[in-house]
């Protein structure tokens, strides 16, 4: 079964599902969501996003992003993903959303409703190996300093989230 993804129009309401590969293509509004783990002492957990992903492999990105199921609320489905992806769950809440376009390898595009959550967590992570080569903890001030001297380094969605985030 192909994985299907929900149409949105530019103010998140749903138009339709499409097959995800199809709306990647098609440069498809589509809705996303993008989570950002911070530990006690405020330095944020990133992935780096495993070779093998369909676009932006080898990436370093935010602690996980994904697309809702049909029928799953955008907080659930952050939750899944974050448990999926990371081997763990805490408490998520939901910080803002924003749309973005950008063209990425592969010959695909995301444009994306994201909605951005922010979680707390001090545990262990058990990253799934298939979506996930390596985490880092790190401080903003680093984060951002890294990002402005390489930000090739750096998913589209992430650089425009720790915009946002970080300042």
């Amino acid at each position: 079964m192909t994985e299907q993804v929900i149409l949105v129009d530019e103010n998140d309401c749903e138009t339709g599902l499409m097959e995800k590969m199809r709306v990647h293509r098609q440069a498809r509004l589509h809705r996303a969501f993008s989570v950002l783990v911070f530990n006690k002492s405020g330095d944020v957990l990133l992935q780096r996003r495993a070779h093998s992903k369909y676009h932006c492999g080898d990436l370093w990105a935010n602690t996980c992003c994904s697309h809702p199921r049909k029928g799953e609320a955008v907080e659930q489905a952050a939750h899944r993903r974050l448990s999926e992806e990371m081997g763990f769950d805490c408490p998520l809440a939901e910080k803002y959303a924003f749309t973005y376009k950008a063209e990425l390898d592969h010959g695909l595009t995301e444009h994306e409703f994201d909605h951005v959550f922010f979680g707390e967590y001090d545990g262990q992570v058990n990253p799934n190996p298939e979506e996930v080569c390596e985490t880092k903890w790190i401080a903003p001030s680093e984060l951002r300093k890294d990002l402005a001297q390489n930000p090739e380094k750096y998913t589209p969605w992430f650089r425009k989230i720790a915009e946002k985030t970080l300042g």
